[in-house]
């Protein structure tokens, strides 16, 4: 994946693409800028269901984004066979990571090796990490979430230093 001379791409995908997706999304596009990498990667997301397709955010992960310093702008959509072709899909739960995975094995390419759940680049976190779904708690389901996923974003930013 080394000396890309178009962006490395990026796709981050949970159920509705309205909490754990775009938040990892925001985290990473501010981290990139941060970095000086934003011009490298190319970054989206994507729900595996059709639930909030056209929605923005959960107003609960948009208040904890933006509490933290984040700007929110999101549509939710639907993971569809453009994202198949992105260099990473990191999925936030082993359900969604069986989802995209036969997802690419019906499709030509079935290189299923490039889906990893998002908390496998936190090196803080158990084998196998998900982060969980803050859907139906209260707001500091949020605030842990996005703390999972900073770490992990930390940790994805040195690999595509590394893999760029």
């Amino acid at each position: 994946m080394a000396d890309h001379s178009f962006p490395m791409s990026i796709v981050f995908v949970c159920s509705g693409n309205i909490c754990r997706s775009p938040m990892a999304e925001v985290v990473l596009r501010q981290r990139l800028a941060q970095h000086g990498l934003s011009e490298t990667v190319s970054v989206r997301s994507a729900g595996t269901g059709a639930w909030h397709v056209g929605e923005p955010a959960d107003p609960r992960a948009q208040a904890t984004l933006e509490a933290h310093g984040y700007s929110v702008d999101h549509t939710a959509r639907q993971i569809g066979p453009e994202d198949l072709d992105a260099d990473l899909l990191l999925v936030a739960d082993k359900g969604h990571l069986q989802d995209v995975r036969s997802l690419l094995e019906s499709d030509t390419d079935g290189d299923t090796d490039k889906v990893r759940l998002i908390r496998s680049f936190d090196p803080t976190a158990p084998a196998d990490a998900e982060v969980p779904d803050p859907y139906y708690g209260g707001d500091e389901g949020f605030v842990d979430v996005l703390g999972m996923i900073e770490r992990a974003v930390d940790g994805l930013v040195e690999w595509i230093r590394r893999n760029r």
